[in-house]
């Protein structure tokens, strides 16, 4: 039996690690990492919070004193579509180590009563979004490499049934 990804979801706000958000959490990820071709074990560490705690995280990591919806840490330097290889995986797991994403459940809640949407879509579009910033996409333009990150999320997200 093929090893599987290792997506442990922890929270430090109460409810935030419920059944239904894990579930769909490992969901989008294992999905965004197929999409993508990444077709062995990863480890992906999410850490679900509010604003408060993001803010300081984003302060502490970014030198950015503001909350924001969700955080990626990669742990390698990768390009879109230059994955990594099996020389990358911890020997002693046999998972090559992705990176961390902190999610604002308060944040991801707004966002989804303004765009209108449920907050179970705007979960999936965070999740999705900061695995593509894990595997090296990045949006710091407005122009190709941001059209390029939208597009490959809409694709996810088209693939996951989860429409706007």
């Amino acid at each position: 039996m093929a090893k599987r990804h290792y997506i442990p979801v922890t929270a430090d706000v109460p409810g935030a690690a419920s059944e239904g958000n894990c579930a769909l959490i490992r969901k989008v990820i294992r999905t965004a990492l197929a999409a993508e071709g990444v077709d062995f074990p990863c480890e992906v560490d999410v850490l679900l919070t509010n604003d408060r705690n993001i803010r300081q995280i984003n302060l502490d990591m970014r030198n950015v004193d503001a909350p924001t919806d969700v955080l990626s840490f990669p742990e390698l330097e990768l390009s879109p579509g230059v994955l990594p290889g099996p020389e990358d995986a911890d020997p002693g797991t046999g998972l090559v180590a992705l990176g961390d994403m902190v999610i604002s459940m308060e944040r991801a809640a707004a966002q989804a009563k303004e765009y209108g949407h449920a907050g179970r879509r705007e979960l999936a579009y965070l999740v999705t979004h900061s695995v593509l910033h894990l595997l090296g996409y990045d949006h710091l333009d407005e122009g190709e490499m941001k059209a390029q990150m939208r597009s490959r999320e809409e694709a996810i997200l088209a693939e996951l049934g989860i429409g706007r």
